[in-house]
């Protein structure tokens, strides 16, 4: 189990629980649940790497205690 922060810079920071075998797609529609939002328009990046929504967290080495970058689009 995996505890991933995402911040939005814009006062909002979001703590999801989730599996090391989730793809991104599952961890935005977490995020969607907390935030309100809608899952299509966010976009988490690390860096400037933009992170796909077919993709696992394990594949692209997200780990426990991680912070995502999230945006809106």
């Amino acid at each position: 189990m995996l505890e991933i922060t995402c911040n939005d810079r814009l006062g909002k920071k979001v703590r999801v629980k989730c599996n090391d075998d989730d793809t991104i797609g599952d961890l935005k529609k977490l995020i969607a649940a907390q935030t309100g939002t809608r899952a299509d328009k966010i976009v988490l990046k690390k860096w400037y790497t933009i992170f796909k929504d077919h993709v696992t967290l394990g594949d692209y080495e997200i780990h426990d205690g991680m912070n995502l970058e999230l945006y809106y689009q």
